[in-house]
């Protein structure tokens, strides 16, 4: 099981837990030699993120008609280099970590501590949403995948958003955030790997393993991305909103009389697109204070107009 990244470490019932397999089948996947066996730390036998990379092969495999003396075979042709590595290798990449964030575990008294108080509903729900898994054997564990994921449910608990709130705005993100994983998988195909999943000449070990370099480089561009556009929208949305409940007058020069204008979305973007989100409140002051002298100047040119008219003798 060379050169897949080893990140998280498993005891077994969580090796088990996280890829759908039993205790049993492991042990026998190792007696076959199908698995390696876990690297011995203390009295803890730990598996890695390596193992569950094989596992999830060994059911690929499975699934699609290989016999459990096939796919020894192809697994230590991969192993050594030759056979189907190439394909295999391009698998691991895929099914592999796509974060370097290592799961946590933590127990129910901490987690009632986190969030406030016992709340079974909301537990419930948390392992619905797989922000929490279930650990077999032991009811008062929960094994969490992102820890990340959990300390921001639990700061937005702290400020004041019931859980409830935080659980349906996690449902409605997760499509959201599907949706932009599907559009980008979808544009990386196209313009990139469909020569390797549609023509037959491309199905080499060689090209597999091509294939499986591009997934390194391209892995973190899809997060990188969302990552630029979500500070962009959360910065010019935010200060909409801000100026929305504040006013739309110049923050350096406090006025006596300021007043709320609804505008249109339309019409704001435009705006910024040409002066630039700092600029816009003062950019409409000032063109709105030009709109009212170019008129006034109007109405006094009409008027003289109009004055020298009744003035003339007919």
């Amino acid at each position: 099981m060379t050169g897949v990244p080893s990140h998280h470490t498993y005891r077994i019932e969580d090796l088990a837990h996280r890829t759908g397999t039993s205790v049993r089948t492991i042990r026998a996947y190792q007696d076959r030699g199908l698995l390696p066996r876990a690297e011995r730390h203390g009295r803890a036998n730990l598996y890695s993120e390596a193992h569950v990379t094989r596992l999830h092969q060994i059911a690929h495999l499975l699934d699609r008609g290989y016999t459990l003396a096939s796919i020894r075979e192809l697994l230590e042709a991969w192993d050594t280099g030759r056979g189907l590595g190439g394909v295999l290798g391009l698998v691991a990449e895929v099914e592999g970590p796509w974060t370097d964030e290592r799961p946590d575990r933590i127990t129910r008294t901490e987690l009632d501590a986190r969030f406030g108080g016992p709340d079974d509903a909301a537990v419930a729900e948390a392992v619905e949403l797989g922000v929490l898994e279930r650990i077999d054997g032991d009811v008062d564990t929960f094994l969490v995948p992102s820890p990340q994921e959990l300390s921001v449910a639990a700061e937005l608990h702290a400020a004041g958003v019931p859980l409830s709130a935080i659980s349906r705005h996690l449902r409605e993100l997760r499509g959201q955030v599907e949706h932009i994983a599907a559009r980008f998988l979808e544009f990386t195909t196209e313009y990139v790997f469909a020569r390797y999943l549609d023509d037959p000449g491309h199905r080499t070990d060689a090209h597999a393993a091509e294939a499986a370099s591009l997934v390194r480089r391209l892995r973190p561009l899809a997060q990188q991305t969302v990552d630029a556009e979500l500070a962009r929208a959360m910065r010019v949305f935010a200060t909409r909103h801000l100026r929305s409940h504040l006013g739309s007058g110049a923050p350096s020069e406090p006025r006596s009389d300021t007043r709320t204008v609804a505008l249109p979305t339309g019409t704001i973007e435009a705006v910024e697109a040409l002066v630039g989100t700092e600029r816009v409140a003062a950019f409409i002051v000032l063109a709105a204070e030009r709109e009212v002298h170019a008129r006034a100047l109007d109405e006094l040119a009409t008027t003289t107009v109009k004055a020298k008219k009744v003035g003339e003798p007919p």
